[in-house]
């Protein structure tokens, strides 16, 4: 009796296995892919652009004018640490662009937004406005010293590129 109660249990567990696997297979062919989809969601900034733009006492900057190429990704204000504007970007090549800001002091500012940076010494002209380039082992960076507060345009993108949003970027 007992090898009739094991041979009747070991074929309910093949069926039942043969009937998930048949399942799961209708489920995975009708389920759409995207195996190129980008799983990176654009964020909308325009609330938090308006609410920082109020309460930073610096003039909060963002970019007007870039192509449609450039995805936003993240947006933050905190008041409580160093009235701290961040704008996430990804470039029209897939690299990581970001407007930083702050009043935090500011050698202590860039090297953490920038992923440890350093001041190269060496200044750039982006739009009539004078830079300071920084380079570093993840990110390089722009910066900018400017009514009180610190401005760094960072990220794993070209120096091409972290001009661009530089040359775009408007406090209003």
């Amino acid at each position: 009796m007992a090898s009739k109660r094991g041979k009747q249990t070991a074929r309910d567990m093949i069926l039942s296995m043969a009937v998930i696997s048949a399942v799961a297979g209708v489920v995975y062919i009708f389920v759409p892919h995207d195996d190129k989809a980008n799983p990176i969601k654009a964020v909308d900034y325009r609330v938090e652009l308006v609410t920082a733009r109020r309460a930073a006492p610096y003039p909060v900057a963002a970019p007007a004018g870039l192509s449609k190429d450039w995805k936003p990704t993240s947006v933050s204000y905190d008041r409580e640490a160093g009235n701290g504007w961040h704008l996430g970007f990804l470039d029209p090549d897939g690299k990581y662009v970001a407007v930083e800001q702050s009043t935090s002091p500011a050698k202590k500012y860039v090297s953490e937004v920038s992923q440890d940076a350093r001041n190269t010494g060496r200044t750039q002209q982006v739009a009539g406005e004078t830079w300071q380039h920084w380079e570093g082992p993840k990110y390089d960076a722009l910066v900018r010293h400017d009514k009180g507060a610190t401005t760094v345009v960072t990220g794993s993108a070209s120096t091409e590129r972290l001009a661009e949003m530089a040359a775009a970027l408007r406090t209003s």
